[in-house]
């Protein structure tokens, strides 16, 4: 009989080992749990680590911690620090290309007082949320706050400016007076030599900007004197101490259309400045002026048609007055300056198309037919400004349009104390036309016969036979020879003759008084004429100084 192997069960699995591998499953899912439910690890630069505490500064958003500073180390270049923080798995959906981090301390700035509650709790760390879909974990944090959250609703724009206006980050932006956004930032760009003011207007306040709105600086007081007078002008008694924006829409511009995001407007340095600015379509000419410019604002003059504003001046043509000297060998003779001027035909109720450019260009091409001149005025007697008014002179002497390197010109009139200047001169002119040398000779002339008709007369009276004349007229020849006789009448002859010689001399110095000479003169002729007429009545019938003249004339 053969004996058969006797099989027995393996024994199972001991309860020791079921400890361990409980451990390693659960070890395992924690792993996997951690690994899942870990949240991002980011790196942040800052400029310098002022607040920061590895394992203390707390990351929060919207009040609610969110993560905790890890470490905080030197860059190598040694121009900042970095800092690295651990965020919760929740956050990583905020964490975006455009996120922006800063660190929330107690600050003391243009935008008021800011993170007071730091002082007891300590500086932490917090973030707007970016907009891209882009995501990252690199970022450069912010030294100051954002005055606006990234996902604020409203409109962000850009301001331009070629000059020094005092804003800063924070200054207010107002709208009839009412704040309704913000100064974001201030920076200059070297290459194009503007500064960009970035804005940022509030909804539902954003709908009130549109492409026929305009801004200015209200910042501080603004006193300015020129043609139109002296001006104040002020914004509210925050702008003046803190500075600010001001928009508003420009009614001659049209109601406007809506804007983008980061659309740039130029920001003007007064309202009256945004006020004057038209639209684009503009027509320059040149107008040479003989008289003083001294008073025209270069650039900015007004040019008036009939009081009303058309255009500017834009600048005095010095250079290309100068590059035509040089070209044709001409040489100083103190000829018309040459001025710039921009005509608007928004200003005279045209459409701002090219097509209106043409239209005004035909308008003053038969003003000047019909006798439109440019001319220098007063515009301000307190100031002493001048504008370029453009007005009809119908007595003006025919002139056309002429170029100016290749400027279309416009005659010119001298205009006030210049026209007068002139014409005084013309009228000194006239006078040195005269015959003077004759007409003081013929003068002369006529004060010698005049002494001898006084003599005459002397005699007549003193005849005896006038003693037979009755008493009235014996008063009368008495009264006659006292007026004869009196060192008035005896200083007559050569006070006239003087008088004549100051005369000469003054209308060869350019002295505006020949109308009343001319006046003087006549009188002196008919006054010899009829004493001579009188001695001729005389010698043919003296009887009739007693009988007196009859009515038939013989």
């Amino acid at each position: 009989m053969t004996a058969t192997p006797e099989t027995r069960q393996g024994k199972s699995l001991s309860a020791v080992w079921i400890i361990p591998i409980v451990a390693a499953v659960l070890g395992a899912w924690m792993v996997v749990y951690s690994f899942l439910t870990e949240g991002p690890e980011i790196e942040i630069t800052f400029n310098t680590a002022t607040g920061l505490e590895a394992g203390k500064t707390k990351v929060r958003f919207r009040d609610v911690e969110v993560g905790m500073l890890q470490d905080v180390t030197l860059d190598e270049d040694l121009e900042g620090v970095t800092a690295v923080v651990k965020l919760r798995k929740e956050a990583e959906v905020l964490l975006r290309e455009d996120t922006r981090f800063w660190v929330v301390r107690a600050r003391v700035g243009g935008g008021g007082v800011s993170g007071l509650d730091t002082i007891l709790s300590g500086a932490y760390i917090t973030f707007s949320p970016g907009q891209s879909s882009v995501k990252a974990k690199r970022f450069v944090g912010l030294e100051d706050p954002p005055l606006t959250p990234a996902d604020a609703p409203g409109l962000r724009l850009v301001l331009i400016s070629t000059r020094s206006v005092s804003l800063s980050d924070g200054d207010t932006v107002l709208h009839n007076g009412f704040p309704v956004g913000r100064v974001e930032s201030v920076t200059f760009d070297p290459d194009t030599q503007q500064i960009r003011h970035v804005v940022f207007i509030d909804a539902p306040y954003h709908t009130l900007v549109n492409s026929s709105v305009r801004f200015w600086d209200t910042s501080g007081i603004a006193l300015s004197a020129g043609a139109a007078g002296v001006e104040l002008q002020t914004g509210s008694l925050d702008t003046i101490v803190r500075g600010g924006v001001a928009f508003a829409q420009i009614d001659h511009l049209g109601p406007g259309e809506p804007v983008q995001p980061e659309t740039e407007f130029e920001l003007f340095a007064s309202k009256s400045d945004a006020q004057d600015v038209y639209n684009t379509q503009r027509l320059f000419f040149a107008a040479a002026f003989k008289q003083s410019l001294k008073g025209l604002e270069n650039p900015g003059a007004p040019v008036e048609y009939r009081g009303i504003r058309i255009g500017r001046v834009e600048r005095v043509l010095f250079k290309e007055l100068a590059q035509l000297a040089r070209r044709e060998g001409l040489e100083p003779r103190g000829g018309p300056i040459p001025v710039l001027i921009s005509l608007e035909p928004a200003r005279l109720a045209l459409p701002d198309t090219v097509e209106s450019l043409d239209v005004l260009r035909e308008l003053i091409h038969e003003g000047v037919a019909n006798g439109l001149r440019a001319t220098l005025v007063s515009g301000n007697l307190i100031t002493g400004a001048q504008i370029v008014q453009l007005e009809y002179f119908p007595n003006a002497e025919p002139a056309e349009m002429g170029e100016f390197e290749g400027i279309t010109t416009i005659p010119t009139v001298a205009g006030g104390l210049g026209q007068i200047g002139e014409q005084v001169t013309a009228l000194l002119e006239k006078a040195n036309e005269l015959p003077l040398e004759q007409t003081v000779a013929r003068v002369n002339q006529s004060l010698d016969e005049l002494n001898r008709s006084m003599a005459a007369i002397r005699k007549i009276v003193e005849n005896e036979n006038t003693q037979r004349i009755p008493d009235n007229v014996q008063d009368t020849i008495d009264a006659l020879r006292a007026m004869l006789e009196s060192d008035d009448m005896q200083r007559l002859p050569s006070e006239l003759k003087n008088a004549l010689s100051a005369a000469r001399f003054q209308l060869q110095g350019q002295t505006p008084e020949i109308h009343q000479l001319g006046k003087t003169l006549k009188e002196v002729e008919s006054a010899a004429r009829a004493l001579r007429e009188f001695l001729d009545t005389l010698e043919k019938k003296p009887e009739s100084l007693i009988r007196g003249k009859s009515d038939t004339g013989q």
